[in-house]
């Protein structure tokens, strides 16, 4: 049986990372869809950028899986791709280690490298970004994201829209007492979260704290 073939919404860095991701998952990539009509008409990695419009014509069978990393962004190409047609495809890759106990919505993106335990769940169109760790009885809600190298400890709720930037630590809650990064929050890079995060909110440091605008 052949494999669906797939279009990344997307056509940067993290967009071929997302190609990468769906050969290793067996999926042969088609085309790369960019809204930017300077980059349409070219070829990525041998792999041609069409418009949306135009890719979901050509490639009336295929998947589409979200290759931008911006929560704002994924959730707006979702939109679009759905508005034409295309269905989303949910891409873990084969070395992730996870037990049973992990469900996952569709949409996904889970990158190599990535340990997942137990009773966790990955709602609709998050993303896991290289090298992370994410303990018991964790919720990524829908458009969460994971830079590479982030550590969630257990009992951690991060909300719809949240984005938790390359190296940062979120250490655990309890049963009684989640943590919880709100909707839309932002922990910068290299950030030890060790309280819970308002929504919209953006925290920087060890310990985390809300960023000071001057």
């Amino acid at each position: 049986m052949t494999a669906q073939p797939v279009i990344v919404y997307g056509s940067g860095g993290f967009a071929r990372e997302v190609a990468w991701l769906a050969e290793e998952c067996g999926h042969p990539v088609v085309c790369f869809i960019d809204d930017d009509d300077s980059r349409t008409g070219r070829r990525v990695n041998d792999i041609p950028v069409m418009s949306c419009p135009d890719g979901a014509r050509q490639f009336p069978g295929a998947l589409v899986a979200l290759g931008i990393g911006a929560p704002g962004g994924r959730e707006a190409a979702i939109q679009k791709a759905t508005a034409h047609g295309l269905e989303a495809i949910s891409l873990v890759h084969p070395r992730v280690e996870k037990s049973r106990r992990v469900t996952f919505g569709k949409g996904v993106v889970v990158c190599a490298g990535n340990i997942l335990t137990t009773n966790i769940a990955v709602g609709d169109y998050a993303q896991i970004n290289l090298d992370c760790t994410i303990g018991h009885d964790a919720v990524l809600e829908e458009y969460a994201t994971l830079a590479p190298g982030v550590h969630v400890s257990g009992y951690v709720t991060i909300g719809r829209g949240a984005y938790i930037g390359t190296g940062a630590v979120i250490i655990n809650g309890t049963a009684d007492r989640q943590i919880v990064i709100g909707q839309k929050a932002i922990v910068g890079a290299g950030a030890c979260v060790t309280q819970s995060v308002d929504a919209g909110v953006t925290v920087v440091g060890v310990p985390a704290k809300p960023m000071v605008r001057r």
